[in-house]
């Protein structure tokens, strides 16, 4: 085990702890990734719970994301690598089940637009409120491939994101750090709330 992979796994194992508490991520739900220098990542092991997440529980892959320890990543690692090839800039990937994203997925239809929320100044790239933000919404989807190719092809129609939804299932964000991502995952799940909170009382 490197250092670089050793110290990135505690970082992962941190995170977990954080969004656990947080109610972000219960049961086994949710997967983190990290892009370690030479390409390859850490990434959670599939089925683990990300409360309780121990060194053990982070695995590597190699660049293309094949295991490089004979374990099962993650279901969902073909949607984390469709971010890091399609996002040289991002260094994490966070994937929480959080109720908020849940809720606003029922509520809305194909996306979610956030806009005045001082809140959005915690994204990377945005510096002011007066920003419309448009967070697409996807329906589930078990088959992953096929999944990240409609992400893909909403990007290709739209441009760059800094999340989106996967109705009734959770929500993916991402930073050049796990810090960062972190702080991104705060940041939506409070637009989220709010959002859910207005559209009740608009109705």
């Amino acid at each position: 085990m490197t250092t670089e992979f050793a110290d990135r796994a505690q970082e992962l194992i941190e995170a977990g702890k954080i969004l656990y508490d947080r109610g972000w991520v219960p049961a086994t739900s949710g997967n983190f990734s990290v892009r370690l220098q030479d390409g390859s990542f850490a990434i959670t092991v599939s089925g683990t719970h990300k409360g309780r997440l121990t060194p053990a529980d982070v695995m590597r892959l190699d660049s293309q994301g094949r295991p490089l320890d004979g374990r099962r990543p993650s279901a969902e690692t073909g949607l984390h690598l469709a971010l890091y090839h399609r996002f040289p800039e991002i260094r994490a990937v966070l994937h929480p089940h959080s109720p908020a994203a849940v809720l606003v997925s029922r509520l809305f239809g194909g996306h979610l637009v956030l806009e005045d929320h001082e809140l959005l100044k915690a994204l990377d790239g945005i510096d002011t409120h007066a920003h419309r933000l448009i967070v697409p919404i996807f329906p589930n989807d078990q088959d992953i491939p096929r999944l990240a190719k409609r992400v893909d092809r909403w990007i290709d129609e739209h441009g760059g994101m800094h999340a989106y939804i996967i109705a009734g299932h959770g929500f993916y964000t991402w930073g050049n750090s796990v810090s960062s991502a972190l702080m991104a995952v705060e940041a939506l799940e409070f637009m989220f709330q709010c959002e859910g909170l207005l559209h009740g009382v608009k109705t």
